[in-house]
């Protein structure tokens, strides 16, 4: 099969050195593709598909005509990561999440951050993410973003930078495991050479994690979920299956003298933590949304009362606003003293009269989001954008400036990828790590890769078009 490297001087390959000589990481890998005939090649790519079906690795997407339920497409040439690359980044998630965790405490509680000017007290507080009902809260042991799962890019020199943070509810880690699974099976030999670190105990991390944050020696754990019409329904069960816990729906549980219990066939029996898999507001119609058909009511009064752990801790939206997003080198300088180790992707905040000046002028030479979106909605990539829509985005960030950012356009690195079953292209990916914050911060050996499918497109989301690829991180280089 073809291998085309498709090197620019703006993009850089993350298996393809420049001149197109293979990086040492990938030779071995390299060196068994160039052996495989092209027929064997697109049959595995062929089994690989057929698997994520019979695991029913599906996701919804609600606005597609064509069907709802899609599998994320599994590229089968993993991105490889060398070890020296994956101290970095460990290191510098650890720092990240230690220093939100400590910046949600503080604008929960102290607001020391805020007195002193690091971030504007009208970001966070007039912040429809920032929960009233959770000023003066300390979570369970402390510990407010249990599970994280953060993005990362690659730009053109072979940089990483923080894309963004994901706190309230990050899915994506069973795709993550899954996949593990099927490119094992077609590169068996290969994976046991190269020394690649498993990630398949990471259900067993996350049930550490959360039974951490119960006192209770054997707590009862149950996973939150809004019901099978999820976009992420798939992943909830997974995890639940296999970490041995309930799967729940808010009309599961009720709350009597503010404790937990789930209705089962013998009776009630208490619930001590949930993973929760629904937004903040939709937790309890009593405390937040009134219009909650999801959630649990008087779930949040036992929380207070300690008679159950909720994972992630309600009000951490906050902290993965992409404004805020913006002041995270200075939240790391404030509570850590410490320079940090990944940096963000140099933002413009539209509410700032400066950047917004910018932003107006430069529109399109920039990425411009909305700073409550996923999934790649309410974005604009302003090289990749025509006027009409970049004179559309320019009176939106008029009207509702507190609402946009914008950053340079970033060459996000590429990663060989099989294209029609014919040709090896590089397309572009980031990463999403993920972390557990239990008795200590620990940053999961693998990640998930989403891969932006079509030539040239920056936009990976599932929703949007993209696939996803194994992540082998090496234990060496």
């Amino acid at each position: 099969m073809e291998i085309s490297t498709n090197k620019t001087l703006a993009n850089y390959d993350e298996m393809f050195d420049a001149d197109g000589t293979c990086r040492t990481h990938y030779r071995q890998f390299d060196a068994l593709l160039k052996k495989i005939p092209e027929k064997k090649l697109a049959q595995l790519q062929f089994s690989a598909n057929k698997a994520q079906m019979a695991m029913g690795m599906t996701f919804n997407v609600y606005h597609d005509n064509q069907g709802v339920e899609k599998i994320l497409h599994l590229d089968i040439i993993p991105r490889i990561i060398p070890g020296s690359e994956w101290q970095r980044i460990e290191a510098g998630l650890r720092q990240r999440i230690k220093a939100m965790n400590m910046f949600l405490q503080d604008i929960y509680n102290e607001r020391k951050i805020l007195k002193d000017n690091i971030v504007p007290s009208a970001l966070i507080l007039n912040s429809k993410d920032y929960l009233k009902p959770c000023v003066g809260l300390t979570p369970p042991k402390g510990i407010w973003c249990h599970i994280t799962g953060t993005d990362l890019v690659k730009d053109q020199h072979g940089k990483y930078y923080i894309l963004e943070d994901n706190l309230r509810s990050p899915s994506g880690v069973s795709y993550m495991l899954e996949s593990r699974e099927i490119i094992k099976r077609a590169f068996p030999e290969l994976f046991n050479a190269l020394g690649v670190r498993p990630v398949s105990d990471y259900s067993v991390k996350l049930l550490n994690m959360l039974q951490h944050l119960s006192n209770k020696s054997k707590p009862v754990i149950g996973i939150l979920t809004p019901g099978i019409y999820n976009s992420a329904y798939f992943e909830h069960s997974y995890l639940a299956q296999q970490m041995g816990v309930e799967l729940v729906t808010g009309m599961d549980l009720l709350v009597r003298n503010k404790k937990v219990y789930m209705q089962t066939t013998q009776g009630l029996e208490q619930i001590d933590v949930l993973y929760r898999r629904i937004d903040d507001t939709f937790l309890d119609p009593l405390a937040f949304n009134k219009e909650s058909l999801l959630g649990v009511p008087g779930l949040f009064e036992a929380y207070k009362a300690g008679n159950i752990g909720l994972a992630n801790a309600p009000g951490t939206g906050v902290a993965d606003d992409k404004a805020v997003y913006a002041y995270m080198p200075k939240i790391i300088q404030y509570y850590l003293q410490e320079e940090p180790i990944l940096p963000n992707v140099p933002t413009y905040l539209c509410r700032e009269e400066k950047d917004r000046d910018y932003v107006l002028e430069n529109i399109a030479d920039l990425v411009v989001k909305e700073t409550n979106s996923a999934g790649g909605y309410g974005m604009l990539i302003g090289p990749k954008s025509e006027k009409e829509d970049h004179d559309k985005f320019r009176n939106l960030i008029k009207n509702d400036p507190d609402n946009y950012i914008a950053q340079p356009t970033l060459s996000l690195s590429t990663v060989p990828t099989i294209i029609d079953n014919k040709v090896i292209e590089g397309r572009h990916v980031d990463l999403r790590p993920y972390i557990l914050y239990g008795e200590h911060i620990e940053v999961i050996s693998g990640a998930l890769t989403r891969v932006a499918l079509k030539k040239g497109s920056l936009v990976v989301n599932s929703s949007q078009g993209g696939g996803s690829k194994d992540t082998w991180v090496l234990y060496n280089d």
